[in-house]
């Protein structure tokens, strides 16, 4: 694999990459009430018969208040989501799919292919991939619509845990 940025080496193999397991911590952001959350876990990305990769995060998700609900009682709990990644037709993108099998959106952390977006009535979900180094990339959702209003914030690290 090459361990350069992805702008820098168009044979960027984004499965290499990101095979194994990952801590994530997660900012969490309500804009129209102003509250606050985290996540913290642990992301695995584990081989597909198809070539592709299973995504699997668990973790602890906690609100300084409930969104949606009664101004000042905190929630915490586990939260978990899986995903698939099938190859996009280059190394240096991924296809995300629900469990289920629709499309969620690109992975990628190319000029074009970092940046992506997901309509789930009413709300319209932009993500931008970004490559920080051989052992660490983030990415952010910006969720606008009626029902939400959001900023997710997610570092990702690399871990020496098997995947």
């Amino acid at each position: 694999m090459n361990p350069q940025p992805p702008a820098a080496a168009p044979d960027f193999d984004l499965r290499a990459y990101l095979l194994g397991s990952w801590t994530v911590e997660r900012t969490l952001l309500d804009r129209s009430t102003g509250t606050r959350g985290s996540f913290t876990g642990v992301v695995r990305f584990t081989k597909t018969p198809d070539g592709g990769l299973r995504f699997r995060e668990e973790g602890t998700v906690a609100w300084a208040s409930v969104p949606g609900g009664p101004a000042g009682t905190p929630f915490a709990g586990p939260a978990s989501r899986e995903y698939l990644l099938r190859p996009a037709g280059a190394p240096d993108t991924m296809d995300m799919f629900f469990p289920d099998g629709r499309p969620f959106h690109r992975m990628g952390f190319g000029p074009q292919s970092g940046r992506d977006q997901h309509w789930c009535d009413p709300d319209n979900y932009r993500v931008q991939y970004t490559w920080t180094g051989p052992d660490e990339f983030r990415y952010e959702w910006d969720v606008t619509g009626p029902a939400k209003d959001q900023l997710l914030t997610s570092v990702l690290h690399r871990t020496t845990d098997a995947a």
